[in-house]
């Protein structure tokens, strides 16, 4: 059903695609109130029905109304131009016999009320003639029957011939008793005469082309109408399948965080060379534009709920770290407090206070870092020798770690020299050191690598911890560089060793990260390895470049940094430099 008959109490009637949406309203389904414009009431009562119709309903009146028009103006011009084409013949005709009855009359022009002249041969049936005086007025009129004399007109068919100007021009005269005649007067030496011929032959063939033309369009008007219903009914189901997955779209619950997938449009309607196609492809990118959004409002939430956990825990860790230290000088204090007879517990006591005091200070100096990174804080900048700073930290780790096998290899391409702050660089080497130390038995082999490569457009110093203990679990993999991450469950330390607080390796990666560089770390079963990769000061490049490329084993000698900061000349690139633990 078209029209307006569906819609009630101001709602859009919802239908499948089988009984074609009215596209009357811009809701989005049912329940869904009229449009209206803003402060002004629609004025309708709910039960009065819209004043608007459907866009089929439209098109198909616009489409009759159009297809009415063009069969009118064309069965109109038709009409005219056979009607004109007829009567010009019949005036033809009617000159013609005008001529001929005039001559007839010249014969006799004393006689003024002579009509001898119908009795000859040649006057059509029907035809009548009259003689006129100087004013137009008639002064005899016959009329001409088959097979009968002529016959005299009345008076009153008389008066309706009366006062025509003898100029040739045809005229239309209704006679009574004798129905419309195309009449024409001649007048030549003085004779007035006037000839007409019935019209009833045009009438009546007129009135047959109207009656054939009207029935012809009639049916035309119809067959069109049928056909156009089909045709329109047909284009506009794509339409009412997009206005299905718009009002399904409509009714999605998207403000409850379900996940849920929103329809689409089907790929036929989407076509890009239709109207329609592209008002479907159109919709198809607003629901992709939605779900998008509404992916990313969920990996936000996702986010920021990760976020609060980290938050929570960081806070509960820190709490933790901070508490204990804490309650210790505050015991040890207090026992120190109520005194002894012992000589020794002070003294003891007041050790352990200074033990715990230095470990909260580098819990809360490794927290002010990390914020500090965190808001983006510049660091010293100066030039700093890497090679040599790794030396140092290695001399320095096997100095608290006499019970690994400390190695340092230097493979130096270019000369390692990088722009920093040679404190918070020697913290991270040192942290990597310590972390291999704290978490790997007694006998393992750590391998500290520092690599240069230079080249045409980058030069990098790649410093390399490798050791071959159980490894990091792969659970403890992707979290490794957070902070208060601790692998004490999974890797062993050695006994009588402190626990770290978790914050090493993620001041390691902020310091890192600071300094333009990146962190990574590669373990599994008997082998782990962090590489810290650092841009190479500019300088560095530049007199790498001049120099020319230099690789290992290439016979160049160069100066190696031994762990304990000596440093030997005309040493083969590539040498490894072993401490003995």
């Amino acid at each position: 059903m078209t029209g307006t008959s569906g819609l009630r109490s101001g709602r859009v009637p919802v239908r499948t695609v089988d009984d074609e949406p009215p596209f009357d309203l811009p809701g989005t389904g049912p329940g869904s109130p009229p449009s209206r414009s803003p402060g002004r009431s629609s004025g309708r009562s709910p039960g009065r029905p819209s004043g608007r119709r459907s866009l089929r309903a439209r098109l198909l009146l616009s489409i009759s109304a159009t297809l009415a028009a063009v069969c009118a103006a064309m069965a109109l011009t038709t009409v005219l131009v056979q009607r004109a084409y007829l009567l010009g013949n019949l005036d033809d005709r009617v000159t013609d016999a005008a001529e001929h009855s005039l001559g007839g009359a010249a014969l006799h022009p004393e006689l003024d009320r002579d009509l001898t002249f119908l009795g000859e041969r040649g006057h059509p049936a029907g035809m009548l003639a009259a003689r006129l005086d100087a004013h137009g007025g008639v002064l005899a009129a016959a009329l001409v029957d088959e097979d009968a004399p002529p016959r005299n007109l009345t008076a009153a068919q008389s008066a309706a011939l009366a006062h025509l100007a003898a100029d040739g021009s045809p005229h239309t005269r209704s006679v009574p008793g004798l129905g419309a005649y195309r009449v024409t007067a001649l007048e030549a030496d003085g004779v007035r005469v006037l000839a007409g011929l019935p019209m009833d032959d045009v009438q009546d063939l007129i009135g047959r082309l109207v009656r054939v033309e009207s029935g012809v369009a009639a049916a035309g008007l119809t067959a069109a109408g049928c056909v156009c219903a089909v045709v329109v009914r047909r284009q506009l189901r794509p339409l009412g399948r997009v206005a299905a997955t718009a009002v399904a779209v409509s009714h999605a619950p998207l403000g409850r965080g379900e996940d849920t997938a929103l329809t689409r449009v089907p790929e036929r309607d989407t076509d890009p060379g239709s109207e329609t196609g592209q008002v479907g492809a159109a919709l198809n990118r607003m629901i992709d534009h939605v779900e998008s959004s509404r992916a990313e409002r969920r990996r936000s939430e996702e986010r920021m709920r990760h976020s609060e956990e980290r938050m929570r825990r960081f806070l509960a860790d820190a709490s933790h770290e901070l508490r204990t230290p804490l309650a210790s000088i505050a015991g040890y204090a207090e026992l120190m407090n109520r005194g002894t007879d012992r000589g020794g517990e002070p003294l003891l006591a007041w050790r352990r206070v200074s033990v715990e005091s230095a470990r909260m200070t580098g819990l809360v100096e490794d927290l002010l870092l990390l914020a500090r990174l965190d808001e983006g804080r510049p660091l010293q900048s100066a030039e700093v020798d890497l090679a040599a700073l790794v030396a140092e930290a290695v001399w320095d780790a096997r100095a608290a770690g006499d019970g690994h096998d400390w190695q340092l290899e230097l493979r130096l391409g270019a000369p390692a020299v990088v722009v920093g702050d040679e404190a918070r660089l020697h913290q991270v080497v040192a942290n990597l050191l310590a972390n291999a130390r704290t978490h790997t038995p007694a006998g393992t082999t750590v391998v500290v690598t520092v690599e240069t490569t230079a080249g045409a457009r980058e030069a990098s110093c790649v410093v390399r911890v490798r050791d071959d203990g159980p490894g990091i679990p792969s659970d403890l993999l992707p979290s490794v560089f957070e902070r208060f991450t601790r692998g004490d469950a999974s890797r062993s330390r050695a006994a009588g060793t402190a626990g770290g607080s978790g914050l090493g390796l993620a001041v390691a990666a902020a310091i890192t990260t600071a300094h333009g560089g990146r962190i990574d770390v590669h373990s599994e079963p008997g082998r782990t390895e962090f590489t810290v990769e650092l841009p190479i000061a500019a300088d560095a490049v530049t007199a790498a470049a001049e120099s020319g490329p230099r690789g290992i084993g290439d016979g160049d000698a160069e100066d190696v940094v031994r762990p304990d900061g000596a440093r030997r000349a005309d040493r083969p690139a590539g040498q490894v430099v072993r401490t003995e633990g």
